[in-house]
């Protein structure tokens, strides 16, 4: 009796986890085909960090051609500038470019207080800066694990500690985390890298709750987490995808374009491309349930033993 009330849960479980996939489809549908509102980032003071290249220069690029000011951070003082003297020769002026090692907390303090006094409070900050060794975890060097933790996940908290503040007394701002879909699941290669983006993922979904739980609801800082599948970034080199339509391989100038959008929309999370967001979100419900069921029928054979 017990195996055929397993066999009839497990089957309900499926089904339920069918159910709620088309659900999310049919939701992602809908809000394609709906009227979307855009908010105007024009005179935002946006901070991009990574702004030296790929997704980032791209970002930084967008957000000058929408009319907000822009400013560059990139531990790659050159390519920074570079990006800088490209936004400028489009026309748009109002941007400025900072060598920063956002891994380094009294770096990011001290050229924090800098952009404070030479530009303003940054009222959007998008936390884009990355970096990924394509290899096993024991083929690591301990250098290599520290400065993808330091880069990817541990410069957030140095970001946030230097820009929330203005933001929380102003009541206004938009803070934006660059994660990936690897954040839900483990991959091979993917030990540090991986871990990073679940962590980014999770840290945003606590600030967030944090600062509604604090302001008893009433704070209006928006949070976005946008989560891109495989970007040709130059990142991995050489990279092998054998889906491309499903996978989402695309440039950074497109998965700049859809952060931006996302950000525009208020969006709390959005993954590139979009239709992994309902998937991925139902299958870890499903996961949270196994979990839930298996600890109970665990606690439940342990009082059978008793």
């Amino acid at each position: 009796m017990m195996k055929i009330n397993d066999g009839l849960s497990i089957l309900i479980e499926i089904l339920f986890l069918i159910l709620k996939t088309f659900y999310f489809i049919c939701e992602s549908i809908c809000k394609t085909f709906m009227p979307v509102t855009r908010k105007s980032v024009a005179n935002e003071i946006v901070l991009v960090t990574g702004a030296g290249h790929g997704i980032g220069k791209e970002l930084a690029i967008g957000y000058a051609i929408l009319g907000a000011t822009v400013v560059c951070w990139d531990i790659n003082e050159e390519s920074n500038k570079q990006t800088m003297n490209e936004i400028k020769q489009m026309g748009k002026h109002s941007v400025h470019a900072y060598r920063c090692n956002v891994a380094d907390k009294e770096e990011v303090f001290k050229v924090a207080e800098k952009v404070r006094k030479e530009v303003g409070d940054v009222t959007i900050l998008v936390n884009n800066a990355g970096i990924a060794f394509v290899k096993k975890l024991l083929d690591h060097s301990v250098d290599e694990i520290t400065r993808v933790i330091d880069v990817n996940l541990v410069s957030h908290y140095w970001t946030l500690r230097a820009f929330l503040p203005s933001m929380i007394e102003k009541n206004y701002g938009h803070v934006v985390a660059t994660s990936s879909v690897t954040s839900f699941f483990g991959a091979t290669h993917g030990t540090v890298y991986c871990a990073t983006k679940s962590a980014i993922k999770i840290l945003m979904e606590a600030i967030s709750d944090e600062l509604r739980t604090y302001s008893k609801g009433k704070s209006l800082i928006k949070f976005t987490t946008v989560m891109p599948a495989v970007v040709f970034t130059g990142l991995a080199k050489k990279p092998r995808i054998r889906f491309t339509s499903v996978m989402g391989g695309i440039t950074p100038h497109k998965a700049a374009t859809l952060i931006i959008d996302a950000q525009r929309q208020n969006l709390k999370e959005s993954t590139i491309p979009s239709h992994w967001l309902p998937i991925l979100n139902a299958i870890r419900i499903q996961r949270a349930n196994l979990k839930i069921q298996k600890y109970g029928r665990s606690k439940h054979a342990g009082m059978k033993n008793l």
